[in-house]
């Protein structure tokens, strides 16, 4: 027996799709381009009326008793079908937990960095873990460490709902966001609206 090449470099045999003359069934149930049903007819019969309306015949179910086929474009299926199944793999977006971390004496550039980051998390639609470290006696301010988890999250209220609010697990403090389903409606501040009763009054 010859030995077995290591690397097969031939390349994979494409499934080609049953339409016209690689069908070789003889009867088939044909159903027209507009969905009427033609009934069983022959193969070649078949074949002839598709080719009349410049359309392709194609095989829909073999299992069938006899096998059903259907008159279509089929470049324009293909293509509808592949532009399906891409939006239903994005749509199926594995949602992921990304962590961002700072101390409580972040500065405001990296502070912004920080939020730019959580943004970009939160529309992918992932969660966001949001990481305050303390070091040594930096665990006495917790109050200070929640305060700035809590800016954040009014920071990113836009994009972001708390999914749990700030909360300390051994030497760090943690919030979670998950991205907001609904839009934000922001509360009308009681004063501007007497601001503008009083500028129509007068």
């Amino acid at each position: 027996m010859p030995p077995r090449p290591r690397f097969d470099r031939r390349a994979p045999e494409r499934e080609l799709p049953n339409i016209n003359d690689r069908i070789k069934y003889q009867k088939l149930r044909v159903v027209d381009a507009d969905g009427t049903q033609l009934g069983v007819i022959d193969r070649e019969q078949a074949l002839e009326i598709a080719q009349e309306r410049e359309l392709d015949l194609v095989l829909v179910s073999e299992k069938a008793n006899p096998p059903v086929c259907r008159i279509m474009n089929y470049g324009k299926f293909k293509f509808e079908q592949e532009k399906k199944a891409k939006e239903a793999k994005k749509k199926s977006h594995q949602t992921e937990v990304k962590e961002v971390k700072m101390r409580y004496k972040i500065d405001q550039h990296d502070y912004d960095v920080r939020i730019g980051q959580a943004t970009r998390f939160l529309k992918a639609g992932d969660k966001v873990k949001c990481t305050v470290i303390f070091r040594g006696r930096e665990i006495q301010h917790t109050g200070l460490a929640e305060t700035l988890l809590q800016r954040m999250a009014k920071d990113l209220e836009e994009q972001a709902e708390v999914q749990q609010p700030p909360k300390r697990e051994g030497r760090n403090m943690i919030m979670f966001l998950s991205p907001r389903k609904s839009p934000l409606i922001k509360k009308e501040n009681p004063d501007s609206s007497t601001n503008r009763s009083l500028r129509s009054i007068s």
